[in-house]
């Protein structure tokens, strides 16, 4: 067997003659504290979209959903920017005093603020706390055909009306139609992904508005994008909102198909980049 020699998780080649990164050598490939799982995205691993980035800063305060108070490190060295956060949740493990954050410029004239917060440390990673873009990361995954079950979709009709909501998707496939909510997921504790960070009647009842879609006799999906590489599988969060969690195993139990899919943001000096790392299942 014959490779080059690379960095990979924690994989270590072993050979009987000396060598330098590029060469190619025999080897024998020992791998330690890898998942299969791990190894499975790995190589499913795909680029999904760019996201400009402008400065890196640390949060001072958030005093309220939408508002930060940022410390601008680079490039201007600013001290107290208001810092636009596009996403209601609390996201407490990612916007605490300190924490390193990166931004984007923005302009409107609407706007109150100069800059959208793009992501959030959490460990050696970054991750995507800007809900604006999970329309593009999901039309990606519509598009590519990444779940199986979706791969013959026709027609994809953005926001359509059912019941008294407004649903993200409506697909047509031979006459037949699936309605499909998309949920971002920003919270991993333990290996666990969970949704919401927040109690969300709204998110209830886009669930219960799934169940009446496969009751009418449609089909119905949870989009979940989960940015939180480090998740295992992914659950209802039912310590901040039982009545969500109680919707979801109620549309569980329906029919509802749920389809957890796990993104990393990864950012160097062209931007930020999202890529797609494969499925997740549901924490038993």
């Amino acid at each position: 067997m014959k490779c080059r020699i690379i960095q990979v998780f924690n994989c270590v080649c072993k050979s009987v003659t000396p060598a330098k990164p590029g060469d190619l050598i025999p080897v024998t490939l020992y791998i330690k504290e890898m998942s299969i799982r791990e190894m499975n995205m790995t190589q499913v691993s795909r680029h999904v979209l760019d996201i400009p980035l402008d400065a890196e800063g640390t949060l001072v305060s958030r005093p309220n959903r939408f508002l930060a108070i940022v410390d601008i490190a680079t490039p201007l060295g600013s001290k107290c920017e208001k810092v636009h956060v596009h996403d209601p949740g609390r996201l407490t493990d990612l916007l605490y005093p300190g924490n390193k954050l990166l931004l984007k410029k923005a302009s409107g004239k609407k706007r109150k603020t100069e800059w959208d917060l793009i992501a959030g440390k959490a460990g050696d990673d970054f991750v995507l706390t800007h809900s604006g873009y999970h329309r593009q990361i999901s039309m990606w995954v519509l598009e590519n055909k990444i779940i199986e079950s979706l791969a013959n979709t026709e027609k994809i009709l953005p926001e359509q009306v059912f019941g008294e909501s407004r649903l993200d998707y409506l697909l047509e496939e031979a006459g037949r139609r699936t309605w499909i909510e998309v949920k971002g997921c920003t919270l991993a504790e333990n290996g666990r992904a969970m949704f919401p960070d927040a109690p969300t009647t709204r998110g209830r009842r886009h669930v219960e508005e799934l169940i009446k879609a496969v009751q009418a006799g449609d089909k119905a999906m949870m989009m979940v994008l989960v940015f939180r590489q480090e998740a295992q599988c992914f659950t209802a969060h039912e310590n901040i909102d039982p009545d969500f969690a109680a919707a979801f195993n109620h549309a569980l139990k329906e029919g509802v198909q749920v389809q957890p899919l796990v993104f990393t943001f990864r950012a160097d000096g062209d931007g930020g980049h999202i890529y797609y790392y494969g499925k997740l299942p549901l924490c038993q």
